[in-house]
């Protein structure tokens, strides 16, 4: 497994998102949740990424069992806080808030100080908010947090959380079905010193693959509840894609694998291909995929030639109708 830095962390180049193993993807199984997660340590993944909210602090308490069962001083747990609060205003983000949501996350994870806390997607007003980047900076300096950073939805919200000089890192959706974070942040980001996180790197599974149009969702599934930003930031669905048209585009992609390479492994490797990405974050319910995901590290470089053809077919199918949303 290679690593990259973020901030001043060495992680893994192909990190692990726990957000299914909290909820909002269907049915969990903590037994299959612990396999996955200990094959992830095995295979040399050390970035974990977290949220109070997932199952109500459940994905973080499953950590903290990873955590006992296989300790490493090397392991770094991101969490993020902020959906706790309802409701969910800009106005929320006080000090004594977030100070209330660490001790709580803190407590899940069974540890004194988290290694990374990042703001959980928040109203856009609160990156304007002076008092919130000091209240951050004020954690720091309590011991509670060791560095924070900032999980968004759209480009803008990165690049005002970027004028601030404590920004340890910013995770943000990015795919081969959202590519605007690569032209307007990712060079504005590497210039700060400031690493970037990738989450629902393989679009809610249509980057498997394995998705079809007769695919079924279980009612606890945002993929069924939140299509049209019903629950949450419609992003986070399939990244905001029309789900029949990313099945054409993933169909269009999956035509053009090189021998050897699955639709999700050739996804990660793409997003490998920036330099200014220090993890991936994909989820894994089973170890199966844990395996195949962390593989991807290991893929060489991919050509010109299929680069190109990537980004026609974005351009082509997805672009008009997602690029300049986020």
């Amino acid at each position: 497994m290679r690593k990259r830095s973020l901030s001043d962390l060495e992680v893994s180049e192909i990190g692990f998102g726990t957000w299914a193993l909290g909820g909002s993807w269907g049915p969990t199984d903590d037994q299959e949740a612990m396999r996955a997660l200990r094959r992830a340590a095995e295979l040399g993944i050390n970035l974990f990424d977290t949220a109070d909210v997932y199952g109500d602090g459940h994905s973080e308490r499953l950590l903290a069992r990873l955590n006992r069962e296989l300790p490493d001083p090397e392991r770094v747990i991101a969490t993020k806080a902020g959906r706790r609060a309802d409701p969910h205003l800009a106005s929320a983000y006080t000090q004594a808030n977030l100070e209330a949501w660490v001790r709580r996350s803190l407590k899940n994870l069974e540890t004194e100080r988290l290694d990374l806390l990042q703001l959980h997607c928040p109203p856009s007003d609160v990156y304007r908010r002076d008092s919130v980047y000091e209240a951050l900076e004020w954690l720091v300096h309590q011991g509670l947090i060791a560095r924070w950073g900032v999980s968004v939805e759209r480009v803008d919200e990165a690049l005002e959380a970027l004028k601030h000089p404590g920004l340890a890192s910013i995770q943000i959706i990015y795919n081969l079905f959202r590519q605007r974070p690569a032209q307007e942040l990712f060079p504005r980001a590497a210039e700060a010193g400031v690493g970037i996180i990738v989450r629902v790197p393989l679009a809610s599974g249509l980057l498997t693959g394995k998705l079809r149009r007769d695919s079924q969702f279980d009612p606890g599934d945002h993929r069924s509840f939140n299509r049209r930003g019903e629950s949450f930031d419609q992003g986070e669905t399939f990244s905001g894609v029309d789900y029949a048209l990313g099945l054409e585009a993933a169909q269009e992609i999956g035509a053009l694998l090189p021998a050897g390479m699955t639709t999700a492994q050739l996804a990660l490797r793409w997003i490998l291909m920036r330099e200014e990405v220090a993890s991936v974050i994909p989820g894994g319910r089973h170890p199966a995929q844990v395996e195949e995901n962390a593989s991807s590290s290991g893929l060489p470089p991919l050509p010109e030639q299929l680069m190109a053809a990537l980004a026609e077919i974005y351009q082509r199918k997805i672009a008009p109708s997602v690029h300049q949303r986020w």
